[in-house]
């Protein structure tokens, strides 16, 4: 238990680092993206078929997980180009908002009842991106830009939880990745007239950069990720991936020292955000403690 609980948050770590080398790399998020999307496609399909891990599906769901796949895509896209247009600690700070929009989302697609709590503290998160939005104009692009990657980061884990009813994992993701490819570079070349890259191909350091992004944050966190699933219940999932901004943008202060050059106004709605999150974080303590003795009666 003890090595899946380490291994979920190295995974969550790795997410969390994501930001860190988005701005380390210096191409365009457009460009960031596809490669990102090309190697991890090309590790996925090696990997998972020599362990024959990829199943057979049909035509029809091959289309659907691409479709999906062009979400992510789209997200992270976005999630870069939040970064480049404010900081990765702004960037993080938006994509926290993920949980108001899965709040909102959820329901009107699966049909499910409204979660009127999780909304309640999604409008509290939002409050808290809207004190730096007003008070930090510097910032607005990035902001905007972050909160359609929040809306879109929402999104894909719905479909998601839908298709491994069914499909298993490492199918699911290989396809997703790949039809992200796929549908990316249909785009890129209208993307790359309105925001072009001198630098096609990656220099070396990139490449390093890149293939970190793909390898570490990609591929090997949904290795830990998948084997800290089989282990732990969702309770500590959930709890875990709360944790993601927080991972990011300390490493944000330590690495870039991005601290100095936030006002006081990036703190109090980080402060509004952290109030929201400590509420979540008790609502999910009280309802595991009742399944618990619910399970235990």
């Amino acid at each position: 238990m003890k090595k899946a609980f380490l291994q979920l948050h190295m995974a969550v770590f790795l997410a969390g680092f994501t930001g860190i080398l988005g701005r380390l790399i210096t191409l365009n998020e457009g460009m960031i993206v596809w490669y990102r999307l090309l190697l991890t496609a090309l590790t996925m399909w090696l990997l998972f078929g020599l362990r024959k891990k990829i199943h057979h599906i049909s035509f029809a769901d091959i289309c659907k997980i691409a479709g999906v796949g062009f979400i992510a895509a789209m997200h992270w896209v976005t999630f870069y180009g939040s970064i480049k247009y404010s900081n990765v600690s702004v960037a993080l700070v938006c994509f926290s908002a993920i949980g108001f929009f899965t709040a909102l989302f959820e329901p009107l697609i699966l049909g499910k009842r409204i979660n009127w709590l999780e909304l309640f503290l999604g409008l509290i998160t939002l409050a808290g991106i809207y004190i730096i939005f007003h008070f930090d104009t510097q910032y607005k692009t990035g902001i905007i830009i972050g909160l359609i990657s929040a809306v879109l980061a929402s999104l894909f884990p719905i479909f998601n939880r839908e298709f491994l009813k069914r499909i298993n994992v490492e199918t699911m993701l290989t396809w997703q990745q790949t039809g992200g490819l796929l549908t990316l570079s249909v785009l890129l070349p209208f993307y790359l007239q309105r925001n072009p890259e001198p630098h096609f191909f990656p220099d070396a350091a990139n490449w390093g950069w890149l293939l970190m992004l793909s390898w570490l944050c990609s591929v090997i966190a949904f290795q830990l990720s998948a084997n800290a699933l089989k282990r732990l219940s969702a309770f500590t999932v959930n709890l875990t991936y709360n944790l993601e901004p927080v991972y990011g943008i300390i490493l944000a202060f330590a690495v870039y020292r991005e601290d100095q050059f936030l006002s006081k106004w990036f703190f109090v709605g980080v402060g509004v955000i952290a109030i929201a999150l400590i509420i979540h974080v008790i609502v999910l303590i009280k309802v595991e403690k009742k399944l618990t003795q619910h399970a235990a009666g």
